[in-house]
């Protein structure tokens, strides 16, 4: 079933189109990646689904209607990529304040704030004051005020920025735990590995206009070469005559063969062994997310953030 939907929005600033007529569609419990370079257009469109800004034009559907930000926003767990959090405050004080404003009743915020500042080991925390804390600690603190009043949607703005690796893989199993658990969760980066190993669907946009939209696996098998990693203990270059397939280099010990139009993985394999070639390993090789966009925006501003990754 369908949490959010956007239906044709558009946004503009002065003559600069932010958000020029995106459409998408979220599923509950999906983990959904909302990717693009900056200032592709992401943070005006986030900032539409929480009721920061109107669109100019066209709407927003959240949980089966019109999208109303005095009445959905409290169902809504927004992590920003610019932390909000106030530096003169203690931790706890924070942290019960934050929960209240989201309507958390005293004994209810307590009671859930103990029990994440448990799992994420920040029981010490609680006098702290959150100026005195790293990036990756404010990165945590920030998280856990995010999801502690269970909303049906979240959306977290470039969740692992600061963060090293064992509570990168802290926040990491939490949020595919909160989506097991029936959560909704817009996951905005421009980091294309983490997005392969969390999202389920992804949408790219690019100045201000959507590009690519579907599952992960839907949109490596739309961009694949027909390429695949051969380990074979003769070597290929030996082979003469008509082939089925393009020797096209080598990588970490395998050959890159590309298949012929026309040809098939199983005639690829039928040669070899015709040849009496003794093979260990035969894998297509997908391409990265990160490959794809580049591809996508090549020639563009853009591109080059992707490249820098």
């Amino acid at each position: 079933m369908t949490l959010l939907e956007l239906q044709n929005l558009k946004k503009y600033f002065a003559t600069q189109k932010a958000v020029d007529d995106i459409s998408l569609t979220v599923e509950r419990g999906q983990i959904f990646g909302l990717l693009g370079p900056n200032g592709a257009g992401k943070t005006t469109l986030i900032r539409m689904i929480t009721g920061i800004f109107y669109p100019d034009e066209g709407q927003i559907i959240f949980d089966g209607k019109k999208f109303d930000p005095i009445n959905d926003v409290g169902h809504i767990g927004y992590m920003p990529e610019e932390r909000g959090l106030y530096k003169k405050m203690k931790i706890g004080e924070q942290a019960m304040y934050l929960a209240q404003l989201k309507g958390l009743s005293k004994a209810d915020a307590l009671k859930k704030i103990k029990q994440w500042f448990i799992k994420f080991e920040m029981e010490s925390w609680w006098s702290k004051k959150v100026e005195d804390l790293s990036k990756g600690m404010s990165q945590k603190l920030q998280f856990v005020t995010t999801v502690l009043h269970e909303p049906k949607l979240i959306i977290l703005d470039e969740p692992f920025s600061g963060l090293d690796p064992v509570n990168s893989n802290l926040i990491k199993d939490e949020i595919f735990n909160l989506a097991k658990n029936g959560a909704t969760i817009i996951f905005s980066t421009h980091r294309m590995e983490q997005v392969e190993e969390i999202c389920d669907h992804i949408a790219l946009v690019n100045k201000g206009k959507k590009i690519l939209d579907g599952t992960v696996k839907q949109v490596k098998q739309e961009f694949k070469e027909n390429l695949y990693s051969v380990g074979i203990e003769q070597e290929l270059s030996s082979i003469t005559g008509v082939t089925p397939f393009e020797i096209v280099g080598q990588k970490n010990g395998l050959h890159i063969l590309k298949i012929n139009e026309g040809s098939t993985p199983n005639d690829v394999l039928q040669y070899l062994l015709n040849q009496r070639a003794t093979i260990h390993s035969f894998n297509e090789i997908l391409p990265s997310l990160n490959d794809i966009f580049i591809k996508l925006v090549e020639g563009t501003p853009a591109a080059r953030q992707f490249q820098k990754i």
